[in-house]
């Protein structure tokens, strides 16, 4: 055979698609990957891109949390494998904490599960309860997540309107009256992420009544449920009686503590769902490094005060946002909790435009980046979330570049001092 022919039968080899998993193929574009490209290019060029896309906290955690941690790992000990579950004594802190902060009981040994984040927990849940053939409920817009764990499960979606009242209960209802097979699952998120919605102490009554009549089962992402404002205190999905029988809630140390790269949360409540989850992470992972598991013992049980202090932030900035963005023209309602703003751009700034380009408009001719509605599904479009992560300084500063964009004028940015 010739070295021509050689060749050319090994770059058809070569050349042929490795094809990925079907569940690879049924997920969309993840469009925030788009605009992290976008982002990275512009500040590669030297563009001061204000960062207002993720919620990724950028204060610092605790002193003491950090003390802790560098402390634990000079301990050689805590450099083994650690325990998928987390450690004992991890378990029980967040099991006293649910008992002090929402007046519930937790078993630590049995109801209490750390994960790698919740976003990995969560993932790890569907995985064990779901299965191609089986559905899910999930109101939108939504956290992307809450659809793709779906999704790479290999289960379908059932996206409802999202809504905080009885008539988003009898929504669901309906729907899982109506379907067949019926739904295993419905996926809740208060307070909200992207839109900051909250609910009142009694609305998950129903909702327990409702899964118990239909035997689905419930998980409440309550990423957010400390990051709250003027008074509000977010009510605790497990804290309404037979919560327990019927679902499990997923917590984080990202947020509240300031946590987010140690990758530490939690899952509680159903001890079969647990029991389940426990059963994937056994076979996945070797738990987290367990400095950071015993550091975040010290965040829960010494750190309350620390929360209100963040909170205090989160809610100035909160401030600084909205009375901006009320000027410009949006619509705007105070968030009383999560790190978001939830914002109605007019149609005559959209000129058009969907929210991903307005998006991509901004941090192009703005240098601001933010998160457009459409990327947390359909319902979402029309709308931009911004998180409250820089300081009211460079919140102000956004603001200004937004409304300048809007009146067809350029950035104005500060000379650069020459050395």
């Amino acid at each position: 055979m010739s070295d021509f022919n050689k060749d050319s039968r090994n770059r058809r080899i070569t050349d042929k698609q490795i094809e990925p998993a079907q569940r690879i193929k049924r997920l969309p574009p993840y469009l925030f990957g788009r605009l992290n490209a976008l982002k990275l290019a512009k500040r590669q060029s030297g563009a001061d891109i204000i960062d207002l896309g993720m919620g990724n906290p950028s204060d610092r955690a605790p002193q003491v949390v950090i003390d802790k941690l560098c402390e634990a790992a000079q301990d050689r000990r805590n450099h083994r494998y650690s325990a998928s579950r987390g450690i004992k004594g991890l378990r029980k802190e967040i099991a006293n904490k649910y008992e002090r902060k929402w007046g519930v009981q937790l078993d630590p040994e049995t109801e209490v599960l750390a994960c790698i984040g919740s976003k990995e927990g969560f993932s790890h849940l569907c995985l064990a309860m779901l299965g191609p053939g089986d559905t899910t409920i999930v109101p939108e817009p939504t956290f992307p997540i809450h659809n793709y764990g779906v999704v790479l499960a290999g289960a379908n979606v059932i996206s409802v309107p999202l809504g905080c009242d009885q008539k988003f209960i009898d929504n669901i209802a309906m729907v899982c009256e109506n379907l067949y097979p019926k739904p295993k699952l419905l996926i809740l998120n208060y307070p909200h992420n992207p839109t900051a919605m909250t609910v009142e102490p009694g609305f998950f009554e129903p909702v327990v009544d409702l899964a118990k009549r239909l035997g689905i089962a419930v998980i409440h992402d309550f990423a957010y449920g400390e990051t709250c404002f003027d008074g509000y205190k977010a009510p605790s999905f497990l804290s309404v009686k037979g919560a327990k029988d019927i679902g499990v809630e997923f917590t984080t140390m990202s947020k509240p503590y300031n946590m987010a790269g140690f990758r530490i949360g939690f899952a509680a409540g159903n001890r079969d769902m647990l029991e389940y989850l426990a059963t994937i992470k056994g076979y996945y992972d070797y738990g987290i490094f367990q400095a950071v598991q015993i550091a975040g013992i010290i965040a829960v049980r010494d750190c309350e005060a620390d929360i209100d202090t963040q909170n205090q932030k989160y809610q100035s900035r909160r401030d600084v946002v909205c009375e901006g963005l009320v000027r410009i023209g949006w619509e705007v309602e105070k968030p009383r909790a999560t790190m978001f703003v939830w914002a109605k751009v007019p149609e005559e700034h959209l000129g058009g435009k969907g929210t991903i380009d307005y998006a991509v408009d901004l941090m192009e001719h703005a240098e601001v980046s933010v998160a457009p509605g459409r990327a947390f599904g359909e319902n979402g479009e029309g709308y931009m979330r911004i998180a409250l992560v820089e300081n009211e300084q460079r919140l102000r500063q956004a603001i200004r570049n937004i409304s300048r964009f809007v009146q067809q004028k350029p950035i104005r940015r500060k000379p650069i001092k020459k050395s």
